[in-house]
């Protein structure tokens, strides 16, 4: 990935979008996502989890140290460890995993491998390949400077130093460096539970589909991205359009979830129900709609109950923008962690436009820029598979300008 640059101001929280009878007000790009992050009002809690399942949560607690790291002094490289000017007469071997040895006197060594302990009254490390053996069981070579290839205990991390903050996510180093300092598990956040609600008569589960028919694409797809984003969905429901209902009965059959997302239903069509849903149960509107393309028609909702709603279009990639535009901060928010300032880089290519709206379009890196990657439209993930962000063009965007970025991984 290449150096990204000039991080966007934080967006303001903004007061939560009233339900309106009248044409919803759209709010910006940058302010849905504002709204979706601070939409999660979640109880602080903390689960012990193994340090193997520990990747993709978020921290509950700092994450400390119980001893200085590395614990003892270490040799960093194969050699001697010497004392005094030499040459030095050889004392013994030292190996990574022995206890420490004995302490030197001026002009007395030891055979170290990385990793060793280095015994007390030893000066530096003479690496092997500058070392030469004489016949009478001594090593020569060049007086090394005091402290050379020695790592010194607690000069990685002093005992109890805060190694990360709570709110971190968990990832491939950070479960490194707990088993280095001695954890066998990490305090984390329970992971949001998401349940997943498809709905369209028209889809098809499984093969090609037959005519007037389509293959469903967001039940293998949102699964993946919402363990992406951090949450957990389980199972995907296929709500059909018909009988009207349908919907709200799933709705209130995920009452495990803290997060209901609906796919295909956000309109204001005769078979969209979502909308209607949401009025009948005294929801209060989060966001209601945003000005972006695609993505449109997107909402967020709370439930009475506290529950979310997240309502998404039911194309492909409008649907992808969508989640990313209001789940991913939702989640975040509801993990415990801070809603990341965007970075922009210089965006290249074509990609129309309009007024008062935020156009989204795959993109990938090309040096210090990013290019445009065709195959972007409402319906089709082509773009989308091949990229590794997603530029947020803003109203006026031309080509060159700069751009904030969403990456497509973690």
């Amino acid at each position: 990935m290449p150096p990204l640059t000039h991080p966007l101001p934080p967006v303001p929280a903004a007061a939560p979008v009233p339900p309106s009878p009248h044409e919803p007000r759209a709010v910006s790009w940058a302010e849905a996502r504002a709204l979706a992050h601070g939409a999660a009002r979640r109880p602080v809690r903390s689960v012990l989890v193994p340090l193997r399942d520990a990747a993709g949560s978020t921290l509950a607690e700092d994450l400390r140290t119980p001893r200085p790291v590395p614990a003892f002094d270490t040799a960093a490289m194969d050699g001697f460890a010497v004392s005094g000017p030499g040459p030095w007469a050889i004392r013994g071997v030292v190996r990574a995993g022995s206890d420490r040895p004995g302490e030197l006197g001026a002009g007395e060594a030891v055979a170290i491998s990385t990793g060793g302990p280095v015994p007390c009254g030893a000066d530096a490390v003479l690496p092997k390949e500058l070392a030469v053996l004489d016949g009478d069981g001594r090593v020569l070579g060049p007086v090394p400077e005091a402290g050379r290839h020695i790592r010194r205990a607690g000069e990685d991390a002093a005992a109890g130093e805060c190694l990360a903050p709570a709110g971190t996510r968990v990832g491939p180093a950070l479960i490194g460096i707990a088993a280095v300092c001695g954890h066998d598990t990490l305090p984390v956040r329970p992971r949001p539970r998401v349940a997943l609600l498809v709905s369209g008569d028209e889809l098809e589960v499984a093969g090609i589909p037959g005519p007037g028919r389509v293959r469903d694409a967001l039940g293998p797809l949102l699964p993946a991205l919402v363990a992406e984003l951090g949450g957990e969905a389980p199972t995907v429901r296929h709500v059909p359009d018909r009988p009207e209902g349908g919907l709200a009965a799933a709705v209130h059959a995920a009452r495990d979830a803290e997060v209901v997302v609906v796919t295909g239903s956000t309109s204001v069509g005769d078979t969209d129900q979502l909308r209607r849903l949401l009025a009948d149960a005294g929801a209060r509107r989060v966001v209601d709609t945003v000005a972006c393309r695609p993505g449109h028609p997107m909402l967020l909702a709370e439930l009475p109950t506290g529950r979310l709603v997240v309502g998404m279009p039911g194309n492909p990639y409008a649907a992808l923008v969508a989640a990313r535009t209001l789940l991913g901060p939702l989640l975040a928010g509801l993990s415990g962690r801070a809603l990341a300032p965007l970075l922009c880089l210089p965006v290249r290519g074509r990609a129309g436009t309009a007024a008062g709206s935020t156009r989204l379009v795959p993109v990938a890196w090309a040096g210090g820029e990013a290019r445009i990657v065709a195959g972007h439209g409402a319906a089709f993930l082509r773009g989308a598979a091949l990229a590794d962000a997603l530029a947020a063009l803003p109203p006026g965007w031309r080509d060159g300008d700069p751009a904030p970025l969403l990456p497509q991984h973690g």
